[in-house]
């Protein structure tokens, strides 16, 4: 392996204020450019603000039960400036455990009342608390401290990804998984998809097999079995009664602004990471560190 070797020489101490030199000098032009990075970013949480933003009358979208035809219909989507609501209208439900009324091939629901989606309006804090970080980071705090800009980014970091795991749902988000009557979750996001379950009840202490509530055809016993699911073993209280849930379908309509504002969010939450790792290696220091 070859070596170098400065020419004409000089002292340690003078190579090691050099070198000193040249590290500040780095962070001070990286410092510069993380402004400029900050300012990409704040337009991209803006264009996802933007998104979400009311936009005429609203948008309307299709809604389907998953691989069956159990329910199909049409969603409003009405984004307010202070609480975000869903209009849900002109569904129809084919359910085996709901007869339609007579004349009617499916029974019609009709929901005139907003739902709100409490997921949109913790998102929307998030996003407005990913721009104030930003704004502080640029106009309030040192621009110039490496240790101060770093922090920011780590709280930028956490909300966005805070954000991004909110469109995204789950079991752990209310109706995730099990349906609990005393909240408001039979609507919810799961994957930047708006989300329904529709469910039909009948009391605990009665036997699922009653040929109560059902059609003549499953009375006869010709009909098809009525599908499994995750609370067919669970007891609810639901309006001063214990009941037990027969029949559970998922809806589920795909938003394009949602999945638009999830992307973004990808996609922002990347390039602070980027962001935080070329800050951390000028300093020298753990990307990580202050989690």
């Amino acid at each position: 392996m070859g070596s170098a070797q400065i020419w004409p020489p000089i002292s340690d101490e003078d190579l090691k204020r050099e070198l000193e030199a040249t590290k500040a000098a780095e962070l001070e032009w990286l410092l510069d450019e993380l402004q400029v990075t900050l300012g990409s970013l704040k337009s991209g949480l803006e264009e996802c603000v933007a998104l979400l933003a009311p936009q005429g009358p609203g948008s309307t979208l299709a809604m389907s039960s998953v691989r069956s035809e159990s329910v199909k219909g049409f969603v409003t989507r009405m984004i307010m400036i202070i609480a975000y609501t869903n209009i849900f209208e002109d569904i129809a439900l084919r359910l085996a455990t709901l007869a339609p009324p007579r004349s009617l091939p499916t029974y019609p629901m009709h929901i005139q009342n907003p739902l709100s989606i409490p997921q949109l309006t913790t998102l929307l804090t998030l996003l407005n608390q990913s721009l104030d970080i930003i704004d502080i980071s640029t106009w309030t705090g040192d621009a110039r401290d490496g240790s101060f800009i770093g922090g920011q980014l780590r709280l930028l970091a956490d909300s966005i990804d805070e954000a991004r795991l909110t469109l995204k749902g789950g079991e752990e988000l209310p109706g995730g998984k099990w349906w609990d009557p005393r909240e408001d979750d039979d609507v919810s996001i799961i994957d930047a998809a708006l989300v329904l379950w529709v469910r039909t009840l009948f009391a605990a202490n009665e036997d699922n097999t009653s040929i109560s509530g059902l059609s003549l055809r499953q009375r006869l016993g010709l009909a098809p079995k009525l599908p499994e699911h995750d609370e067919v073993d669970k007891i609810f209280s639901f309006k001063g009664q214990e009941v037990r849930v027969r029949e559970k379908v998922k809806i589920e309509s795909q938003d394009p602004a949602l999945m638009a504002v999830m992307a973004k969010l990808s996609a922002l939450g990347h390039a602070v990471a980027v962001a935080r790792n070329n800050l951390s290696t000028v300093m020298e220091v753990d990307a990580k560190i202050g989690r």
